[in-house]
């Protein structure tokens, strides 16, 4: 084993900072050289995405901007691993970074956060409970997509900023938006599910590819660390997103094409895939679905995502 400590690299936010925390529980509980105080370095970078917070981040770079400091690091040996969520990682790494171990997915599923002018929610019809007219506070086109093409009336207005400032956002009776969506994998980590008014089918509000999933990426050619991470990977959690993650990629829209993934093994051992393609308005959207064997995801993920290209007006990936 090499010298310690290692040095581990993770936004700054608090869940972002959980996750690394879980990251290094498992890693230890595995490797009980590790298992002192000094094992490991927390290393908290600011990147691009966590700076800009009045625009989307298709407006000024695309998803890629949570991980680009953070890939700089890793490459000029300032950490020597980082942790991710996958969701926000994009599926063409930089070169000489690889994607080493994905963790045990939590709940992939949305939910909508409510304000105090909603109305009881109704499980029956989720999203019965926002008025008409009512303004959502969402950035990700994937959720404004989605919820237009159910519920046309309903205005969208961009908020940003870590789970805790937006459901401020959405509390505050000094005139934020009436309601959000936000993952329940990030509300649950951080002791907030009871945030979650209604927890939404995910196949009906399709999750973001990865959406629930841990990343962890390091240096292609740092063997130790490879074969270390490939003792605490979770094999389905590895089969669902690369069925995700090449649908996304055989799709290759950027942030302002709302795309979803989601992917899950079924009780006879077959991997079922869900893929979206939409407009952000709502005009158009395009749900499909295969199944196969997981050891073929990538194959799955590439077929559907070519299949949904094919069929999807030509405007919608510019």
């Amino acid at each position: 084993m090499r010298s310690l400590p290692l040095r581990v690299g993770t936004r700054g936010s608090p869940l972002a900072l959980w996750q690394t925390r879980y990251f290094l529980d498992l890693i230890t509980k595995f490797c009980p050289v590790l298992r002192n105080a000094k094992a490991f370095e927390e290393h908290a970078i600011a990147t691009s995405g966590d700076k800009i917070q009045d625009k989307r981040l298709a407006d000024v770079g695309g998803k890629g901007l949570f991980a680009k400091e953070i890939h700089e690091a890793l490459l000029d040996g300032r950490v020597d691993f980082a942790v991710h969520s996958l969701k926000d990682l994009e599926t063409e790494l930089p070169s000489g970074i690889v994607l080493a171990c994905t963790l045990t997915r939590e709940d992939c599923r949305d939910a909508l956060i409510l304000g105090p002018g909603c109305l009881p929610p109704d499980p029956a019809d989720p999203f019965a409970c926002l008025p008409a007219g009512a303004v959502i506070g969402t950035a990700s086109v994937r959720r404004q997509s989605q919820i237009l093409a159910a519920r046309p009336d309903l205005r969208i207005e961009v908020i940003r900023g870590n789970v805790q400032t937006r459901l401020a956002k959405v509390k505050d009776p000094a005139g934020g938006p009436m309601a959000s969506l936000l993952a329940v994998a990030g509300l649950k980590r951080l002791g907030l599910e009871g945030e979650a008014a209604v927890v939404l089918d995910p196949e009906a509000m399709v999750p973001a590819a990865g959406q629930g999933i841990v990343g962890v990426t390091v240096r292609a050619d740092d063997v130790e660390l490879l074969e270390l991470l490939a003792a605490i990977e979770d094999a389905e959690a590895r089969a669902v997103s690369t069925a995700e993650r090449s649908l996304l990629a055989a799709l290759d829209g950027s942030c302002r094409t709302p795309i979803g993934g989601y992917a899950r093994l079924l009780p006879d051992g077959r991997l079922h895939l869900t893929g979206l393609v939409a407009r952000a308005d709502g005009s158009f959207l395009l749900k499909r679905a295969l199944h196969g064997d997981p050891k073929e995801a990538a194959r799955l993920g590439r077929e559907l995502g070519e299949s949904l290209r094919k069929d999807s007006p030509a405007d919608i990936f510019g």
